[in-house]
């Protein structure tokens, strides 16, 4: 499938639709490949994504998920490879440029600040999505409130907005800054271990509420995750890491019996019910 061209985001068409409106995945890995020294973090990787799936990218510790997701992210340069969204090409662009095409993402450990309330901080993503950061004369607690409420009313927290995030419970914080990576209405989602320190009940809720938003929204999300229950519950399309290289890709059915996946991964651990 030809990507579309190149140099961002034509007006006259929806990005990831490709010239002539045949659809085109949305995202479009090429050939990654980044070392550090003697190791090989990332080893010519390719995958896709469409609008409107969870892709899942998992691994043992050190199989280069979090150095695929800062290459996307424009936080590190790929030594090799390509990495087109919505037909424009990502490698050598900053991440605050590439967020501004629509990327959004969430953290491992939450980012969010913890002396402003809960509507503050998604009203601060506004701010920064509508470029206003730098041209306030009032008060930004007075600026986009109603757009930040209604973000926070999807993920569940608009009965908090007034309260600090210092005080809100893990999980609460998790839904929070999910609000806040909405607010530049990104058509692409990278959420890095997103229920990691959450209870059983928290986990399934959150991706529960990822999945809805992905499908009311018509976006793309890639995570990664180390509970094996989220991925196998929630993933349309699974991608298994190893030292580097990519040694499953299908749906969750075909990876929970692929031999390597179990052996590299997913050691003794019985997946048969997951």
């Amino acid at each position: 499938m030809t990507p579309a061209p190149g140099g961002g985001r034509d007006a006259d068409r929806r990005p990831g639709a490709a010239a002539d409106g045949a659809a085109s995945p949305l995202l479009e890995v090429r050939g990654l490949s980044r070392a550090f020294g003697g190791v090989q973090a990332v080893d010519d990787v390719s995958f896709t994504l469409d609008r409107g799936r969870l892709l899942a990218l998992i691994g043992p510790n050190g199989a280069g998920k979090t150095t695929c997701f800062n290459i996307i992210n424009g936080q590190l340069a790929p030594d090799r490879g390509s990495i087109r969204f919505a037909g424009q090409e990502l490698v050598g662009l900053a991440p605050h440029r590439i967020w501004r095409l629509g990327v959004g993402r969430t953290f491992q450990i939450t980012a969010t600040y913890p002396s402003m309330t809960v509507c503050e901080n998604v009203q601060m993503a506004l701010l920064s999505h509508h470029r206003r950061l730098l041209s306030l004369r009032g008060r930004a607690s007075a600026e986009y409130r109603e757009e930040a409420l209604a973000l926070l009313e999807r993920v569940g927290m608009a009965e908090q907005e007034d309260r600090p995030c210092s005080v809100l419970a893990y999980g609460d914080l998790k839904r929070v800054e999910l609000a806040v990576a909405l607010a530049n209405a990104p058509s692409l989602l990278l959420m890095d271990e997103p229920t990691a320190g959450m209870s059983p009940r928290e986990r399934i809720e959150l991706m529960q509420l990822t999945a809805g938003i992905v499908a009311e929204r018509n976006i793309a999300v890639l995570f990664t995750e180390h509970d094996m229950d989220v991925v196998f519950r929630h993933a349309d399309h699974i991608l298994v890491l190893d030292r580097g290289r990519l040694i499953a890709d299908g749906v969750p059915e075909a990876v929970r019996a692929d031999p390597r996946v179990r052996a590299v991964y997913l050691g003794s651990e019985d997946v048969s019910d997951a």
